[in-house]
């Protein structure tokens, strides 16, 4: 059994822990309620501009464009989000497994022909230990999310997209539903499926419960429109994965820190009946000894 200076020393020991545990959480919690507020401020331009463009997409018109074009995939491009800094639960290891689990997938494709970006200190290490190559360290974008940093980045994704020089891109990140769920998504960025978005529009038509006016006079054209709606909405979609990456980051790391907290608590309260125990031990064994030499 432990020495009374030794159960002591652990309690200190898990105390001091807590105090760091404790402190990361409400960091954690701050740095969320912020994540929060640029996800609340993004959310009715990006609803805007996806009614506007569903609105074009339900008329009549027909369209085409070099980000709608599917053709057999021959080389890839995934886009991978992770955190800088660990401490967040599973949060980076549920990236790197669906990580590995779509490697796999394209594994015919050959590591070649597979582009990786990975946004995110814990995402470069992930790739690396697949053995494959990524295009520079895009580290910045989770530390600071901006939308010029995310329009450069759907920029070189769509421009290698046109250019044939890949013929699929794939976003894998943590979708923030709330608090406690954070979502895991791979979804296909690229080529844009513009009948699925048309779905999307009438779902939130219902939710909004009103109709769209497709009675629109246009100028030049529907399809000139719809061109320049597109790559806004691209970009729109890199900045949105951003934002929901680092706030389920913040959300993952809170609910993790509150977990390690939780449980020195339980540890202290352990190791202070075991240290009472002890005590009490050691003194019922003196009293013993003393009644044991009185007598004698």
């Amino acid at each position: 059994m432990a020495s009374l200076k030794e159960v002591k020393n652990r309690i200190n020991s898990v105390k001091s822990t807590r105090q760091i545990t404790s402190a990361m959480k409400m960091v954690a919690s701050a740095k969320l309620h912020k994540a929060q507020g640029r996800i609340t401020s993004m959310l009715p331009y990006q609803r805007k501009l996806n009614e506007i463009l569903t609105n074009f997409l339900r008329t009549d018109t027909s369209f085409e464009s070099a980000y709608t074009v599917r053709r057999e995939v021959k080389r890839v491009a995934l886009v991978v989000c992770a955190s800088n800094s660990s401490l967040c639960g599973a949060f980076n290891s549920n990236v790197a497994r669906l990580l590995e689990k779509t490697l796999a997938e394209y594994h015919s494709l050959g590591k070649e022909n597979i582009v990786i970006y990975a946004v995110g200190k814990k995402a470069e290490e992930a790739v690396k230990r697949t053995g494959c190559s990524y295009k520079g360290t895009m580290q910045q974008l989770v530390d600071k999310p901006a939308y010029v940093d995310a329009y450069k980045l759907a920029e070189e994704l769509m421009m290698s997209f046109a250019d044939e020089k890949v013929d699929r891109v794939e976003l894998i990140y943590h979708h923030f539903k709330s608090m406690g769920s954070q979502i895991l998504t791979r979804e296909e960025y690229l080529p844009i499926d513009l009948s699925k978005m048309t779905e999307n529009g009438s779902g939130d038509e219902k939710n909004a419960s009103r109709g769209y006016n497709n009675d629109y006079i246009v100028e030049p054209s529907v399809g000139a429109v719809i061109s320049e709606l597109l790559p806004m909405v691209l970009c729109q979609k890199i900045y949105t994965m951003l934002l929901d990456s680092v706030t389920s980051e913040h959300a993952a790391r809170m609910l993790a820190m509150q977990a390690a907290t939780d449980n020195a608590d339980d540890l202290v309260q352990e190791l202070t009946i075991q240290y009472n125990k002890t005590r009490q031990q050691a003194i019922t064994s003196e009293l013993l000894d003393i009644i044991g030499g009185s007598m004698k």
